[in-house]
């Protein structure tokens, strides 16, 4: 058994069938396995072989010299075998060998891959809480790929929009470096993540197993372990990759210190972590919420989550030590550690304080309770509080309120721009000033019991009441993360994003309708629009009765056409807000080679101009111009990569921006009934017995080269049907020493290519009996490949084919193909764009509103993968939509897509909007003709900015306070006053306007305030 084993071994890695030569792993392989095999007959045979080459003893390593001392006869071995094990004696005694004995072999590129999918899929199948994942580095990780040979930025465990794809082989990445995601001097024992790196850009996460897998296989560091928590109400799964740091102060010397633990870590671990590491009994340990270097409240050792406490990333806590069984005095401390004196003022105008209570001049409520310790528990108006249902109870807004900024959290400042735009809403504040409690729906399911609205509420009313003293959103992040857990972590987001699930919130916290009846709606069948409008909007009021919807909730006119039956579905859908694409004007040059795909003519390349944010419908639109396509074809666009065809772009809604300058696209000009017929794709590689090269490669290293082909079969029988496609497409590139005459016999084309010349690029006579004597036989040397594309087999005149919807053939270029055909015509595609060349920047030019709402209504057909059921077909169309605005809201929120996500591309539009600050005027765009809809002019009154690029930048807001009739910038926890003409920017990201009233004789009139149901 040991013989066999080693001589296998020996032979496999000979053979290169697992393990590159080349590589140190290989012999290091050997090395382990020799030494778990060696026993008697390992070192019988070592013993037993002669080493004629002679090595020194100073030379190799340790025993395995020994091994070869007192060799008295040579045993016969193949000469690899020899050079292998000579080798051995050179490299280090420790091999593959594990710490606890094991031994780890190395494994191909394609067992690591399979390996590593196996695991992740199986640990995709079996999410629980606390499971461990680890942080690797995405430069690390896509060298990986790039050595398992698969496409670059396509992650098993998650799908970041990351770049382009490369299956090119690459060497064997070096050990794991993570030491581009860490803290400059951070403890190498407890690494810190840097906080600006991201999911997908900077890291991937994997599951536990595979890390082990690739560590073992590639050592490295450092380890970043992290674990899987629950998020949420709905318990949504995701790793908490920067856990809840902490800066604990000790009150008895000021002394600060981190703590670092999850957040749903309980209050009685945090107390068990700070006293292990004071050194403190947990019965004399007292911990306070200390954010803002200010004593909030006591935190009671329990279950509560850190979360659940309202604690964030990087807060103060401060820790108090009780000594000879007394606490220390006062009720709190400065920023210094002094003690403050509590000196009641007049409270405020309100029948109830937000607290409940009067106000004392350092913000501490004179209303208390007692705590297990028996100590008073304070709350600051500085921070959020926790006081019931009293929230809800009517208020009245303090003169010049509003102007309060809000404090970040850690990137919250698109939360914080949210959130000032909806509290300068003026029906919204209006509203949660009044008492709103009787409207609360605790029994909704898809709410929060009316946490979320009393949260908000409780907000609003310290940014209209607290003057401007910046206000901490704290509990109001943690009840909106237990809504919508994406928010839960310290990421940056969406403004727009966060509002739209702000508002679906506060809908469900506050909707009026406390059982949902079940409602069947009914298609329109000829019906007015007006009579099908009302009907879907009474449907809607019945299962959505809210002051969200009465405010921001409109009404449009959707149209959808069957291109087959030309069936026409009408319906009126609601709408919380309008998404408006943002037209470009830029443009970008493409070139493209234009082949055809009947062999009728020579490619072409054209470079065209398209929009530079334009779709495939544009680039092929531009070249069907500059190629005078007919009717009766169409443009199939892919791109070549490796003398392959990589991908077909299809879709023709697929943004150009997927398309990278340095690569290189073909288009075939194909019939339009070729989606009937089967394709033939033809990839080219050079013939096994080609003598004129000076590489004369072998069979198994021949390479693919020149452009790929593309053509459709017409009912094919056998293998003579490919051949005879074949010779179609190529006869284009005949040389024009050869007779391009063509004849038909035994109902297949042959060529003949004899000429009645001589000289060079001809054939003799004796050639062209040649080729007469073998017309029964294929004119090329063809392979199909299978799906795959790893195995092939030779196609015969007479092999018959199972022809599928896409054929792949490979065709052998011989010296008679390079006799008979130029190939310099399929070579050296052009690049999309040629990098380098000086280009003429054109300024991008301004676009109105308008042109973006005319394009936000304008016909489109729908996307592949959002195919409508078509009634009447009974089957999914690629249906054309229009849509059309037909009711609108008092409040009207535009958001302006800047954003644009592909899978391989993320793009920020910092293109200047001109938008109107008041007078806006819709009426051209509303459908309905009922009178009572109100006036269809609106003001601005809100903006939410967004500054900088994608997956990070700032968010500021604008927001016009209406009684002062003057804007301010809110930037956080600063507020500072701006003028109308500076709020017009190219940062402008959302855009909230409210409807104006209109006079009896046309002229516009004042805001409408009121928040009424249509």
């Amino acid at each position: 058994m040991y013989k066999k084993i080693t001589l296998c071994v020996i032979k496999i890695i000979h053979s290169k069938k697992y393990i590159r030569p080349t590589e140190i792993v290989a012999p290091a392989a050997v090395c382990a396995l020799l030494r778990w095999v060696g026993t008697v007959y390992v070192l019988d045979r070592l013993r037993s072989l002669k080493w004629k080459e002679g090595r020194s003893k100073n030379r190799g390593n340790g025993w395995w010299l020994q091994l070869f001392e007192g060799m008295d006869r040579y045993v016969a071995l193949r000469p690899g075998e020899r050079v292998l094990l000579s080798w051995i004696m050179t490299i280090p005694d420790s091999g593959y060998m594990m710490e606890n004995g094991s031994i780890e072999l190395p494994c191909t590129p394609e067992e690591e891959k399979r390996i590593v999918l196996e695991l992740s899929r199986r640990a995709e199948s079996n999410l629980r809480e606390g499971n461990v994942y680890y942080v690797v580095s995405t430069r690390w990780y896509m060298g990986w790929q790039k050595y398992t040979g698969q496409p670059v930025g396509v992650f098993t465990f998650n799908e970041p929009p990351t770049e382009a794809p490369t299956s090119s082989a690459a060497d064997r990445p070096g050990p794991i470096d993570n030491s581009d995601l860490v803290l400059n001097g951070s403890d190498g024992a407890d690494p810190q993540l840097l906080r600006t790196v991201e999911e997908g850009r900077d890291y991937v996460l994997v599951p536990k197993d595979v890390w082990e897998r690739l560590y073992a296989w590639y050592k490295g560091g450092p380890v970043l372990a992290r674990k899987m928590i629950s998020a949420g109400d709905s318990k949504q799964f995701h790793v908490e990759v920067f856990p809840l740091c902490l800066t604990l102060v000790d009150a008895r010397d000021n002394s600060q210190s981190v703590v670092r633990l999850s957040k749903k870590a309980s209050l009685h671990e945090l107390y068990k972590t700070v006293c292990r590491l004071k050194g403190v009994e947990s019965e004399k340990a007292r911990i306070w919420d200390y954010f803002n270097k200010q004593k909030q409240t006591v935190l009671v050792v329990s279950n509560q989550t850190l979360e659940e406490s309202s604690l964030q990333m990087d807060q103060h806590i401060l820790l108090e030590v009780q000594i000879d069984g007394f606490w220390p005095s006062g009720f709190g401390m400065d920023s210094t550690g002094n003690d403050l004196a509590l000196v009641p003022v007049e409270p405020l105008r309100s029948s109830v304080t937000i607290a409940g209570g009067p106000t004392l001049s350092n913000g501490y409520s004179s209303s208390y309770s007692s705590n297990i310790y028996g100590v008073i528990n304070l709350s600051s108006t500085n921070g959020d509080m926790e006081d019931g249902y009293e929230s809800s109870r009517s208020m009245t807004r303090v003169d010049r309120g509003g102007l309060a900024g809000l404090q970040n959290l850690g990137n919250t400042c698109f939360m914080n721009s949210a959130i000032q735009c909806l509290v300068h809403t003026p029906p919204i504040f209006e509203y949660f000033l009044e008492d709103y409690s009787s409207e609360i729906n605790r029994q909704n399911p898809l709410g929060m019991h009316g946490e979320l609205a009393l949260a908000f509420g409780e907000l609003l009313r310290k940014l209209w009441s607290s003057g401007r003293t910046p206000v901490a959103p704290r509990a109001f992040k943690t009840k909106l993360a237990r809504f919508a857990p994406q928010f839960s972590g310290y990421n940056q987001h969406d403004s727009q994003e966060l509002l739209a699930f702000l508002l679906d919130g506060l809908h469900e916290d506050l909707n009026r309708v406390k059982q949902k009846p079940y409602i069947e709606t009914k298609d329109s069948d000829g019906r007015p629009d007006e009579e099908v409008a009302d009907e879907y909007w009474r449907y809607h009021k019945a299962r959505n009765d809210s002051i969200i919807v009465d405010v921001f909730q409109g009404q449009y006119k959707s149209t959808l056409v069957c291109p087959v039956c030309n069936k026409i579905s009408i319906t009126f859908d609601p709408f919380m807000y309008l998404s408006l694409p943002l037209p470009s004007t830029a443009t970008r040059t493409m070139t493209v080679t234009v082949f055809y795909g009947d062999g009728s003519g020579l490619p072409m390349p054209y470079t065209v101009t398209v929009l530079k944010h334009g779709c495939c419908k544009d680039l092929i639109q531009a070249l069907g111009a500059a190629c005078c396509l007919r009717t009766d074809e169409y443009l199939l666009l892919a791109e070549v990569y490796e003398h392959r065809i990589y991908r077909y772009l299809e879709n023709p809604s697929e943004v150009l921006g997927t398309i990278k300058d340095d690569e290189h696209i073909v288009a075939f000009r194909l019939p339009k009934n070729g989606a009937e017929l089967t394709r033939l794709e033809i990839a080219h590689r050079i013939g096994e017995n080609l003598h004129f090269s000076s590489d004369n490669l072998r069979a198994s290293e021949r390479k693919l080269f020149l452009t790929p082909l593309i053509t459709f079969l017409e009912d094919p029988q056998s293998g003579a049907d490919i051949d005879l496609a074949v010779h179609r497409m190529l006869s284009p590139l005949r040389k024009k020493g050869y007779s391009s005459s063509i004849s038909i016999r035994n109902g297949r084309e042959s060529t003949n290519g004899c000429s009645t010349q001589l000289g060079p690029g001809t054939q003799s006579a004796e050639n062209c009996e040649s080729e007469e004597m073998s017309i029964n036989s294929l004119s090329f040397h063809l392979c199909i490949m299978e799906d795959s594309g790893l195995s092939r087999r030779r196609i015969s005149k007479e092999t018959v084919i199972k022809f599928g919807r896409v054929v792949k053939v490979m065709l052998d270029w011989t010296e008679r193909e390079f006799d008979l055909y130029d190939a310099s015509y399929l070579k050296d595609l052009p690049e999309v764009h040629k990098t380098g060349l000086t280009m003429k920047k054109t300024k991008q030019e301004a676009i109105s509103l308008f042109s973006c709402l005319d394009a936000f209504l304008k016909e489109e057909p729908l996307g592949p993968d959002d195919m409508w059921y078509c009634p009447r077909c009974k089957e999914h169309r690629q249906a054309s939509k229009k849509l059309d605005l037909w009711r609108l809201p008092d409040i009207l929120v535009f958001h302006l897509k800047r954003f644009s996500y592909s899978r391989w591309l993320k793009n920020k539009l910092d293109t200047f909007v001109n938008f109107p600050t008041c007078n806006l005027d819709l009426s051209n765009y509303v459908k309905s003709n009922e009178a009572s809809e109100g006036s269809h002019v609106y003001e601005l009154y809100a903006i939410s900015n967004h500054y900088g690029g994608l997956g990070g930048g700032h968010y500021s807001a604008y927001c016009k306070l209406i009684d002062d009739n003057r804007w301010y910038h809110f930037d956080d926890a600063h507020v500072s006053p701006v003028s109308e003409d500076e709020i017009k920017t190219s940062a402008a990201y959302v855009l909230f306007y409210r409807r104006v009233r209109g006079k009896p004789n046309g002229a516009v009139g004042e805001p409408s305030h009121g928040y009424r149901a249509f």
